[in-house]
């Protein structure tokens, strides 16, 4: 099956997924997340707080192109990631993107213990974290639609996407 990319807002599981999935098929797992913080030297929080969003884009765009990935590897995205430059577009083209696709809610619910982690969460927390997902997602479900499979998230296990990449080939 070659490259495949999870695609989804922060704390939809495709980190969690994604090694899962990788497991599974024996293939390698890649977190974009990590690689990139082990080329820049601190936490994506750091980076963030220290270069600003724009450079950190740009960053994760980078290591998106110019990472050296094996031939079937499972490689988990940050949650924005689709949605700058043409990076959902260059991730079609050398594989196969999966969105999984959570409500609001249940993203509010994972996501309440990770404000820490999280620089764009800090100090938000009930119906405001709510509405700043929804509002996000909004924003970005253009980019997370035109991946090649879209699935609920709700109880997806790998042996679910697996049986879903093997309906799509």
């Amino acid at each position: 099956m070659g490259l495949i990319f999870l695609i989804g807002f922060m704390g939809s599981g495709k980190t969690t997924l994604g090694r899962k999935l990788a497991s599974r098929l024996g293939y390698a797992f890649m977190d974009l997340d990590d690689i990139l913080e082990a080329r820049e030297g601190m936490t994506i929080a750091q980076y963030f707080s220290r270069f600003g969003e724009d450079a950190f884009r740009k960053s994760e765009s980078d290591v998106l192109k110019h990472t050296q990935y094996p031939e079937n590897a499972v490689v988990s995205t940050g949650g924005g990631l689709p949605c700058f430059f043409d990076n959902l577009q260059w991730m079609n083209a050398h594989g196969k993107t999966i969105y999984i696709k959570l409500a609001p809610k249940i993203l509010a619910d994972r996501l309440k213990n990770e404000r820490v982690e999280r620089p764009v969460l800090i100090g938000k927390q009930g119906g405001e974290l709510v509405a700043f997902i929804e509002q996000k997602l909004a924003e970005r479900e253009k980019f997370y639609n035109q991946a090649a499979i879209i699935t609920d998230g709700l109880s997806l296990t790998a042996d679910k996407v697996v049986q879903i990449l093997n309906a799509a080939t």
